[in-house]
């Protein structure tokens, strides 16, 4: 996994916001910092919760000057219908070809039901200059970010 200090991975992917666009994390990054919050998969309980939970605080990351993203590898039109359902306000990321879980080393499988690359639950802030100032990566696909701490790093980023 990428650490605190490492210049972050670049990457371009299918972005949902609603429609499908391209994200660039070069370009995205012109814009102030930026809070990747890596998860499962999508219409999963502690998925849904924790992106509820982004939804509910967005507006405090969003003071710190920094934009979120969620990531997974769910098709961008899974994450568009998942988008509406939630009614999320931000946009998510689409890996559904693993290249950016990859990059940032969180690939994770759920074994038990034959699930094989997924992202691992996951949290990472990179500054302006796109250096990692924060990477948080979760034990177990139940453990979801002390929010607290996330908006202390992307204010911080």
């Amino acid at each position: 996994m990428v650490s605190e200090g490492d210049e972050a991975p670049t990457f371009t992917a299918p972005l949902a916001n609603g429609d499908v666009e391209t994200f660039d994390l070069s370009e995205a990054l012109e814009d102030g910092p930026i809070v990747l919050a890596f998860f499962p998969g999508a219409f999963t309980s502690v998925c849904s919760h924790e992106m509820n939970t982004f939804q509910d605080r967005l507006g405090a990351v969003q003071e710190t000057g920094a934009t979120l993203y969620g990531v997974s590898v769910d098709s961008p039109f899974t994450l568009n219908e998942f988008r509406d359902k939630l009614g999320l306000e931000f946009d998510l990321i689409s890996d559904a070809n693993h290249d950016v879980i990859e990059l940032y080393d969180i690939v994770t499988s759920f074994d038990q039901f034959g699930i094989e690359e997924l992202a691992q639950r996951a949290v990472i802030v990179i500054d302006e200059s796109g250096t990692v100032t924060y990477a948080w990566v979760g034990e177990n696909a139940g453990l979801e970010p002390d929010y607290d701490e996330v908006e202390e790093a992307a204010a911080a980023a």
